[in-house]
């Protein structure tokens, strides 16, 4: 009989415990890996919708995403490019990419009557981490339809205030350019935006980062698709 007290056992057992263990964490990992990548996927459909809409209910999404969304990529040229999946680019790391080297990808939503949207995605980064979302705009890329923003971890009641709806329903009906240049500005704090200025919208208070980080991220991506707007209007 073994002698439990011995260091030889103990070390034997906590080896295989730890063997157990991550064996056990592997098979999990891999057994919820494709659930989590499903889930994932929903919730990004969901963000591109709820840039034009507020589809809530998931299997309502699941369900309305593709009678609603065209999807295409294009490159730093606005040229179509094929082959490649627009729902699985990360723009984070095309970002990364020189400016000619690019797949961006488009989201194209056609609601009531056939008016169309045009749906770009978004990457930037706020006080403390990155920020993203998606900016939908009319056919005359200028004015903005609606917007979807999320964080990876603002301040609750500051930065983190970019998902509420008083913020994001400012930006409904803005303009980014004036006729000759971007012109778009998020102000600093609440409570100072001009009613009929439609180049502005207001902060949030005591988060002025973070709004930097959403108008430089938004000014990022309108830029990065100049081209495909041109050869789209």
């Amino acid at each position: 009989m073994a002698d439990i007290n011995s260091n030889k056992y103990t070390i034997g057992y906590v080896v295989v415990m730890t063997l157990i263990v991550a064996i056990s964490l592997a098979f999990m990992a891999t057994e919820l890996k494709p659930r989590q990548q499903a889930e994932e996927a929903l919730e990004k459909k969901k963000q591109i919708l709820n840039s034009v809409s507020d589809i809530q209910d998931k299997s309502i999404v699941e369900k309305e995403y593709p009678k609603l969304i065209k999807e295409v990529v294009v490159d730093a040229q606005g040229k179509p490019v094929e082959g490649v999946n627009a729902f699985d680019i990360d723009i984070k790391k095309e970002y990364r990419k020189p400016a000619s080297e690019r797949q961006l990808p488009v989201y194209i939503y056609s609601g009531d009557g056939n008016a169309k949207s045009y749906i770009i995605p978004l990457h930037g980064n706020g006080l403390w981490d990155e920020i993203w979302g998606f900016v939908a705009l009319k056919d005359d890329f200028n004015t903005i339809v609606g917007t979807s923003f999320d964080h990876k971890g603002e301040t609750p009641g500051l930065g983190a205030e970019i998902t509420k709806d008083w913020f994001q329903s400012q930006f409904v009906g803005k303009k980014l350019e004036d006729g000759k240049a971007y012109a778009f500005d998020i102000l600093k704090g609440r409570g100072n935006a001009i009613e009929g200025k439609v180049h502005l919208v207001d902060g949030m208070s005591g988060a002025t980062i973070t709004g930097d980080g959403v108008e430089d991220m938004i000014e990022k991506g309108y830029k990065s698709y100049q081209a495909y707007f041109k050869t789209v209007k």
